[in-house]
């Protein structure tokens, strides 16, 4: 009886590992895994196109995660969409004529917004805007684009 008994531990701690490491993985495909900003500021990027971009997705800057997306907004005045980001306060040097791309990262897709530093001495601060911007790179237009381009080819001209 005992020995049953101790298999049926054994069974439970290994059903509740798994269940555990399930979780961890659904935290990390979730992108929460990391902790928030702290002491940060808000800075935004106006972009003709966010594609698939999600509030929480990081904003990078050499390949560093040094925020997050907090917010995505359309400006219906200028047709634009407003991403704001938290930025952590120890990346308060970011210089003001820096640009922002979202980018896209993995196989699954996951987009994000680089920032690619300038060269000013001014540095960005809490609700400074990007002034340079590069949208989403989207699939469907580009290759509608190549099929366009080689239809036009194909077509005898007069």
């Amino acid at each position: 009886m005992l020995n049953r008994k101790s298999l049926e531990v054994w069974v439970g701690l290994f059903v509740a590992a798994g269940i555990l490491a399930l979780a961890m993985l659904a935290f990390k495909v979730g992108n929460l895994t990391t902790a928030d900003v702290m002491d940060g500021y808000k800075i935004n990027a106006r972009f003709d196109n966010v594609g698939g971009l999600k509030v929480k997705a990081a904003v990078t800057m050499a390949g560093v995660r040094i925020g997050r997306v907090s917010a995505i907004e359309f400006d219906s005045n200028k047709y634009q969409a407003k991403v704001t980001m938290d930025v952590d306060g120890r990346y308060s040097n970011i210089p003001r004529d820096s640009s922002a791309a979202i980018l896209t990262s993995g196989l699954l897709g996951d987009q994000y917004i680089g920032i690619e530093p300038g060269g000013e001495e001014a540095y960005l601060k809490d609700g400074d805007v990007f002034l340079r911007t590069q949208s989403a790179l989207v699939l469907e237009k580009l290759v509608g684009q190549v099929i366009f381009n080689k239809a036009s080819e194909n077509t005898p001209s007069q």
